[in-house]
Order: structure tokens, then C-alpha cells, then sequence
């Protein structure tokens, strides 16, 4: 099954877009072509901008705010683990102070190594980082790979705290919902949202056997799905009655 995501506002968008370049990140950096490395440079640069965000921060701590309110609410439910409900209240506040005592944005501290700012200035360029443009820099993707790989781990750590956070809250978001079965009649679907919730995320699981793609589009009012079939280079709704899970998270 292939798992599609939507976000009903730009702070969701916004974890999901950091997860993203956390998830490539963590799979390049154990590699050892300087290829590789290079791309692994380039992520933490793009992690940088991503959460240059003035309110990205205080965002991130208001939902672990709540976060941990909602999850003390369970508090002497006879069907809850208090020692469960202890290590996950527990995780939330070390995130919390973390982030609380880490300063500035993401990434702050790499912001005073000039060496690597004139990489990430040249890097927004196309072919900007050539040999002939930075010669330091080409002669760092010659040294031995642990060294590389050193360094590279050493910059990352600067943005394991927020990428640590993002973790523990896309995932308490992602458990909240339950999925359901829907039918897309005649490619499309279309569902009113629940009055009183607030929905932050939607979950679409489907078939790669059937070749479809959705294209989905919402509010905090209804949201909307319709599929897609891809014919070479080339998209068309498809018109089958098609079956596919939804999971909406609030």
C-alpha cells in the first residue's frame, strides 16, 4: 500500500516537509560517496531554511503543551498504563526543555562557521558548488568517508533536538486517528468533516496495483479526493468506483 499525506494547515505542512528532509538526511549520511555527502550538506542546509520560521518554535512548544494536557486527561483511566502514559508525558517534556534551552532557530550555531555559509550560499546556485567555485570544498569531498562522515554528524547534531520533536509529535498526531474504509464513486470522493474537531492531518492508503494516484485537496469544513490515472507522462481522473483507506487525525 502507498501512504499519502495531507496537512490542513502550514504548521502540519511545515513538520512534514522537516520529517521529510530528516528521513533523507539520516539515509545519506551513513554512505561514503563524497556524492552523497554532498547532498547529505545540501539537506541540512535546506532543514536550515525550513525552519527559519520567526514562530516555529514557539509553535513546536505550544503542541507539546497540549500534547501533554491531552495525554495527563488519561490520568486514572483504569484502561490506560500509567507507566506508558509516564515514559511518553516524560518524552514530551525533555522535547519540550530541549527545544526551550536550545537558542535561536535550527541550525543556529552552523550559522557562525563561514566556511560552510559560503558553501550554502553557493549551493542555492545552479553548479555553484564546482571545484573551480570552491576549492575547499572539493578537497573536503577527497578526505577519507568517516572523516566526512564525521563532520557531517557533528553539523546534524545541531538539529536533533527539533528533528527529535518532529518525531514524537507526528507520531502522537498520526495515532489519533482510525482508519476507515471509503469509496471513491466514480474516481472521486467527496466527505463532510465532523463539527467540533479540529482535523490536522488526513491519511490516504491505496493499492499500487491500481495505478492511481490521488489528488487531495480539504478544509476545515470537508475534504475532497480525486483519483488519478497516470498513462505515460500523463494524468486523467479515472472513473472506477475504487475502495481505499482514510485515516483523519486530529
Amino acid at each position: 500500500m502507498i501512504l499519502y499525506e495531507y496537512p490542513f494547515n502550514e504548521r502540519i505542512r511545515t513538520y512534514l516537509r522537516l520529517e521529510h528532509l530528516f528521513r533523507r538526511l539520516g539515509e545519506l549520511i551513513p554512505r561514503s560517496h563524497p556524492l552523497d555527502h554532498h547532498y547529505a550538506l545540501t539537506t541540512i542546509f535546506e532543514v536550515m531554511d525550513v525552519a527559519a520560521r520567526a514562530d516555529l518554535k514557539s509553535d513546536v512548544m505550544k503542541d507539546l503543551e497540549r500534547q501533554k494536557s491531552v495525554l495527563n486527561a488519561y490520568r486514572g483511566n483504569p484502561g490506560v498504563s500509567e507507566a506508558v502514559l509516564d515514559q511518553v508525558v516524560g518524552q514530551l517534556e525533555s522535547c519540550f526543555n530541549t527545544v526551550n534551552n536550545t537558542p535561536g532557530k535550527a541550525g543556529q550555531p552552523l550559522t557562525e562557521n563561514e566556511w560552510l555559509m559560503s558553501i550554502r550560499s553557493r549551493a542555492s546556485i545552479p553548479g555553484g558548488t564546482c571545484e573551480f567555485d570552491l576549492p575547499s570544498y572539493y578537497a573536503w569531498q577527497h578526505h577519507p568517508a568517516e572523516q566526512r562522515r564525521g563532520d557531517l554528524e557533528r553539523w546534524a547534531s545541531t538539529l536533533a533536538p527539533l528533528a527529535e520533536t518532529i518525531h514524537v509529535l507526528l507520531k502522537l498526531l498520526r495515532d489519533s486517528g482510525t482508519p476507515q474504509k471509503v469509496m471513491a464513486t466514480g474516481g472521486q470522493l467527496q466527505q463532510t468533516l465532523p463539527q467540533g474537531r479540529t482535523f490536522q492531518l488526513l491519511r490516504l492508503r491505496i493499492d499500487p496495483a491500481l495505478g492511481l494516484v490521488p489528488e487531495i485537496s480539504g478544509n476545515r469544513l470537508i475534504v475532497s479526493v480525486r483519483l488519478m490515472r497516470q498513462d505515460n507522462d500523463r494524468l486523467f481522473p479515472s472513473t472506477d468506483n475504487t475502495a481505499f483507506e482514510l485515516t483523519l487525525c486530529a
